[in-house]
């Protein structure tokens, strides 16, 4: 544990995320753009989350709440208590099926035979195995996509190439981290989802789920033996 940590108490109970980040600013006597800056995000970003018109992230799926304790000098904890307590436990909300052209690309990417399957499935049983598969899937995109992240060259060329500042991109990407089956649009699905996801599959009864990632399709013609394997096959 650092010093500044040992240094400031941890909160007896969890306040708005927007009031402790204002509170820790005007604390260090700092500014909204230092926070931007340290964040790598827009101002605009932060100005939306210090007034209350932009929901925070759910912890746990970027490096933005990371960056804005070390800032701050602020327990991470601290910061991921009060962004919980404005987003309230998922766990006791219903569950959602994600928009119509969503759901849509999400089983054109599966296995036919398995799309018409958990399509009769919801038919007859509501949405909730549907909403726990695709969010399954998601969630192993969102790993693929987290690494980004930690690549800001990479990020930076994306950016640029996309005519964006860097800062709107990682916006981008945190945002997309922070979807859920529920709320993934389809403009995020076709700019993250769809380049990285070849096919998946599901077996309805077990749950294993198969996901193929671009390019690391099976080949459909056999390797050649090399001189390795078919010594081995002699032997076998």
């Amino acid at each position: 544990m650092s010093a500044w940590q040992k240094a400031v108490p941890s909160l007896e109970k969890p306040i708005e995320l927007r009031l402790l980040l204002t509170k820790r600013l005007a604390e260090l006597e700092q500014t909204s753009q230092a926070l931007a800056e340290a964040a790598e995000v827009p101002i605009e970003y932060i100005d939306d989350l210090l007034a209350g018109n932009r929901p925070p992230l759910r912890p746990g799926r970027s490096d933005l709440y990371d960056r804005m304790a070390s800032f701050l000098k602020i327990a991470l904890s601290d910061i991921e208590a009060c962004a919980r307590f404005v987003l309230g436990d998922p766990s006791t909300s219903k569950p959602r099926m994600p928009k119509p052209a969503v759901r849509k690309v999400f089983l054109d990417l599966c296995d036919p035979k398995s799309a018409q399957q958990l399509e009769a499935r919801r038919a007859k049983n509501g949405p909730a195995e549907l909403v726990g598969f695709i969010q399954r899937v998601l969630d192993v995109v969102h790993r693929e996509v987290r690494r980004s992240l930690a690549d800001r060259v990479g990020l930076r060329l994306q950016a640029r190439h996309s005519g964006k500042a860097y800062e709107v991109a990682r916006v981008e990407v945190l945002e997309f981290l922070d979807a859920t089956a529920a709320t993934l649009t389809a403009a995020e699905v076709a700019k993250f989802v769809q380049p990285r996801i070849a096919k998946w599959d599901i077996d309805v009864d077990t749950g294993v789920l198969r996901v193929v990632m671009q390019g690391q399709e099976p080949s459909r013609r056999p390797r050649p033996l090399d001189q390795t394997d078919r010594q081995q096959r002699r032997s076998g």
